[in-house]
């Protein structure tokens, strides 16, 4: 079987610690020149091994063993193949000793089934560190705040950095920061089950976020609160600036901003597009102010092509036929679908047949007047004043 399991351009894993891998000695670690076909009649390193200018092979002893018992763990040739591209030098660990014993603990935590190959091979150096000195240790101070497996296996789906690292140094402080600052224990556990790599950042870093977070208004005893620090944490500092300022550029204040930033945290996750894209429908296109949509944040985490013009045209439909008077816009787009259809859709079927097809079919036009202001967040639609053409609004959804 000629048919390689191996992709020369994909050769850019950096060497690793030999001692967690189990290498004999540093003399392994040298140029080979060749082709390496196991017993097993698969081309398991090709030019491979001479591309990542790491590895000389003398025997295909290890190789084969390490063939035999991933196979016997569900891993199928791509997944070798792809963990080999990452980590070559895994072909130089000694399987029953090293890999055997890491591959079983993330078993007995309930990694089992395609879920073990399919995370393993996703992220092949967590088969690096040490059993003993890094993964159990960091998966038992884990157990300090996650409760459950379940849960712990989760977070490994997520990312696998999180035993990679060196919990001493990242992880342990981080999370003693957030305790010091009033951070409640299952607040902590919420933020490593949702986002892990938050607590992941430099300790500097990581005091610096928390301490912005608070001065923003937030309170550590809070959901919100580590809504927040998710979004600061993962978001470098340029990137948050820049996705300021286009909301400052559709005419945000700074207060307007914060306030909208304690409702809704995670509109700073949004991409910069995504933002411009729902400013510019809400504004120019629905005609709310600024300061409406500062007051219902949660708009940004919708889609404009999927939620806010389908309901858009529902609501014209209806205000056309006179059918409807006030309408809480920001409430109407903001809610789930159940409660719009039963809301706006289901009452109207007989009399307005029309709008279970503006509902899903998402028409290139609709009508809106918002000329007559009630509230800020409350439109009257006496009649028809405006047609306002959609074609360029339909946008996709970048969240």
């Amino acid at each position: 079987m000629e048919d390689s399991l191996m992709s020369q351009a994909a050769l850019q894993a950096p060497i690793v610690e030999t001692e967690a891998l189990g290498w004999d000695n540093m003399d392994q670690l040298d140029v080979h020149d060749g082709n390496l076909t196991t017993q097993e009649g698969f081309v398991f390193i090709e030019q491979a091994i001479s591309a990542s200018k790491v590895i000389r092979i003398e025997n295909t002893e290890k190789p084969d063993s390490l063939l035999k018992m991933l196979n016997t763990y569900g891993f199928t040739k791509t997944h070798i193949s792809t963990m080999i591209c990452k980590l070559p030098s895994l072909i130089l660990a000694h399987p029953e000793k090293t890999i055997r014993p890491k591959i079983e603990y993330f078993e007995s935590l309930g990694i089992r089934g395609p879920d073990l190959p399919k995370i393993i091979c996703s992220a092949t150096f967590v088969l690096r560190p040490s059993l003993e000195k890094q993964i159990i240790p960091t998966i038992d101070f884990l157990k300090g705040f996650i409760e459950t497996n379940e849960k712990l296996v989760n977070v490994l789906k997520q990312s696998t950095r999180i035993v990679q690292c060196n919990f001493n140094k990242l992880l342990v402080p981080n999370i003693s920061t957030l305790r010091a600052h009033g951070v409640p224990k299952e607040l902590v556990a919420k933020l490593i089950i949702m986002q892990s790599r938050s607590v992941l950042l430099r300790t500097d870093l990581f005091e610096e976020v928390v301490c912005a977070i608070k001065e923003m208004g937030f309170e550590p005893t809070s959901g919100s609160f580590i809504l927040a620090v998710r979004c600061r944490s993962t978001i470098s500092k340029v990137k948050w600036e820049k996705k300021k300022e286009v909301l400052m550029s559709f005419g945000w204040s700074e207060s307007e901003f914060l306030s909208a930033f304690r409702v809704q945290p995670m509109l700073m996750l949004c991409s910069e597009k995504k933002i411009r894209d729902v400013m510019d429908f809400l504004m120019n296109k629905v005609g709310l102010k600024p300061s409406d949509i500062a007051r219902g944040p949660n708009l940004f985490l919708a889609s404009v092509e999927r939620r806010m013009i389908p309901r858009c045209a529902v609501l014209q439909v209806l205000m056309s036929k006179a059918m409807v008077k006030e309408i809480n816009l920001i409430c109407a787009l903001n809610s789930n679908k159940q409660y719009f259809e039963k809301k706006f859709v289901t009452p109207y079927l007989e009399d307005a047949p029309e709008v279970i097809k503006a509902f899903q079919e998402s028409p290139a036009v609709f009508y809106l007047d918002s000329d007559d202001l009630v509230r800020p967040d409350w439109f009257s639609f006496p009649g028809i004043k405006a047609c306002v053409s959609l074609q360029t609004a339909l946008v996709a959804d970048t969240f």
